[in-house]
């Protein structure tokens, strides 16, 4: 029986760990053995079927040279007593140490690029490690660009599939909450956002801004809304298991991000059919699931005054809101996690 081993640094609550707790599901389900190796600690966000071989192979390294020895090593030992096995890398890192560890021996490997190419620090070793895989999967047709010809041609386009669990477009009177959903780091720039409500809270008293995540920014973000002078209209929640039924109702979705391969939370939201406004970021995974002004609204990146007339409009305009929702709800539509699971099944050629 062939078996598929996702490479991931650990299981917290990310996107792309949401993406591979709903394709291991799939997979077990279809009768296939999986595995998820975590390589950077063992931490769970994401409730996983039983079936599912789950484990660690190394702590976080913090650039120690000996944990990541220690880490191939043990990668190295796994893939040899699993000669069945096809590696799906969904980080670089992760895409990294698979090609070191796999050097002599044979096994068919996938790298599935989660985010922008030209965010990635090392891509010297990166190129290496892809050049190395069968195949290179990802979010958007921008992100192919950024390569060399050699890895180019291995390039498969995939989108991300929604989870059918998630609740369904909500009917009622919204209540007046934006809300945004994602790590608290400097590629989400939730810096822009604290800046833009605070320029629409001059405008709108009635609103609060909800954020939901964690991060190493967590401390200066919160002690920014204060510079701000945001106070209590800035509500922190943390990582929620439940963030998708306490969001349902809210007005919009915001998403400030400086880059993205295609966020997770951004998608969700436009299924469950919330209005979003997303900067249109580098690698366009924004612009491929929502028209502007039909779907969701795009603005540019770093815009504070275009992020903030976006909220203003959305908040001002019950037609707006609805044809947003009501249009956003269709990608549910398209990608279930079955029919993207199939596509990974036949780009790394186990079909």
């Amino acid at each position: 029986m062939e078996k598929i081993v996702f490479i991931i640094p650990n299981m917290t609550g990310g996107g792309t760990e949401r993406v591979i707790s709903l394709l291991s599901t799939e997979y077990v389900k279809r009768g296939f053995q999986v595995a998820i190796m975590q390589f950077a600690g063992y931490r769970h966000a994401y409730e996983l079927d039983s079936r599912v071989e789950d484990f660690a192979v190394s702590e976080q390294s913090g650039g120690n040279p000996l944990i990541q020895i220690r880490r191939i090593r043990d990668m190295r030992r796994y893939f040899k007593n699993n000669p069945n096995c096809h590696i799906f890398a969904f980080c670089v890192n992760g895409a990294v140490f698979s090609a070191i560890a796999t050097l002599g021996m044979k096994r068919p490997f996938l790298v599935a690029e989660r985010n922008s190419p030209e965010s990635c620090k090392e891509k010297k070793i990166r190129n290496w490690a892809y050049r190395r895989a069968d195949v290179i999967t990802f979010q958007t047709a921008d992100g192919i660009g950024y390569f060399p010809a050699d890895i180019a041609k291995k390039a498969v386009i995939i989108p991300n599939p929604i989870d059918t669990a998630i609740p369904q477009r909500y009917e009622g009177e919204r209540t007046k909450k934006i809300v945004t959903v994602g790590r608290l780091h400097s590629q989400k720039n939730q810096a822009l956002l604290l800046e833009a409500f605070s320029d629409f809270c001059k405008e709108r008293t009635d609103y609060a801004l909800h954020i939901y995540g964690e991060g190493e920014l967590e401390a200066k973000l919160k002690a920014y809304a204060q510079e701000l002078g945001l106070g209590d209209s800035v509500v922190w929640h943390g990582f929620s298991a439940r963030v998708k039924e306490e969001i349902a109702d809210s007005r919009m979705f915001v998403l400030s991000s400086d880059f993205e391969g295609i966020s997770n939370s951004m998608l969700e939201a436009l299924a469950m059919g919330i209005p979003t406004i997303s900067t249109d970021c580098p690698i366009g995974g924004a612009r491929v699931y929502m028209k502007n002004n039909e779907s969701g609204l795009l603005v540019r990146v770093g815009d504070r005054k275009a992020l903030t007339e976006a909220m203003l409009r959305v908040a001002g305009d019950d037609e707006l809101a609805g044809r947003l929702s009501v249009n956003g709800a269709k990608v549910r539509e398209k990608y279930s996690p079955g029919s993207i699971a199939e596509r990974f099944l036949e780009a790394a050629g186990i079909l």
